[in-house]
C-alpha cells in the first residue's frame, strides 16, 4: 500500500487537507504538524507520498528530505517568498495559494509514478547471493552424478520442479540436496 503523510505547522491545515485528499479517493495513512512525529511512520509505511509545507513546526521541508526514504516522494506547498527557494530537481513544489483540484490532481500524478516504481522494482529478477548460487549450483551437480542429466537438463528440472511445488529455486535446490 502507498499511502499518503500529511504535515502543515497548523492543525487546521493538516486537517483541511487530509479531509480534501480523502473525499477524493486519495488515502491518508496520518496528519501530524511535526517533522519528528512523521518520521515515526517511515518504519511503518514503505512508501508514500509526503505533502508538506516548506517550514513545519521543527524543521524545514529540506531537513525531512534528506532523511526520507527512497521509496518516498515529497510534495511541498510554499509561499510566494519560499517557492523559489524550493530544491525542485529533489521535491514538486506548488505555490500557495493553490486550488483544491490542482493538489489532488498534482497527489494522484505523484502516487501514480510511486506506483510505477514499484511494479517496476517489483518485476525486476531477484539477484541470489553467493550462498544461494552455491546451493543451485550443488544441486545441479548432483542432479547430474544421479539422474545422469546434463547441466541445462538439470537447471530445467530444479526449475520444473520449483513451480510445480511452488517453491522458490534455492529451497528447491536445498530439497534436492538432502534426497539426494
Amino acid at each position: 500500500m502507498i499511502g499518503v503523510i500529511v504535515i502543515f505547522p497548523k492543525t487546521e491545515e493538516v486537517n483541511g487537507i487530509r479531509n480534501l485528499l480523502v473525499r477524493n479517493g486519495i488515502q491518508v495513512v496520518a496528519a501530524c504538524t511535526t517533522g519528528a512525529k512523521a518520521i515515526t511512520f517511515f518504519e511503518d509505511v514503505d512508501e508514500a507520498l509526503i505533502i508538506c509545507g516548506y517550514k513545519l513546526r521543527d524543521m524545514l521541508y529540506n531537513q525531512l528530505l534528506e532523511i526520507l526514504p527512497s521509496t518516498y516522494e515529497m510534495l511541498v506547498v510554499a509561499s510566494r517568498n519560499h517557492y523559489a527557494e524550493c530544491d525542485r530537481s529533489q521535491v514538486v513544489c506548488l505555490e500557495m495559494p493553490i486550488k483544491a483540484q490542482e493538489l489532488v490532481e498534482t497527489a494522484n500524478i505523484l502516487l501514480d509514478g510511486l506506483y510505477h516504481k514499484r511494479k517496476k522494482r517489483k518485476s525486476q529478477p531477484k539477484q541470489l547471493s553467493q550462498e544461494e548460487r552455491a546451493v543451485i549450483e550443488s544441486a545441479k551437480l548432483r542432479l547430474m552424478e544421479q539422474k545422469r542429466l546434463s547441466e541445462e537438463e538439470a537447471h530445467r528440472y530444479l526449475q520444473k520442479q520449483s513451480m510445480d511445488t511452488g517453491v522458490n529455486m534455492v529451497e528447491t535446490a536445498q530439497m534436492v540436496l538432502e534426497i539426494f
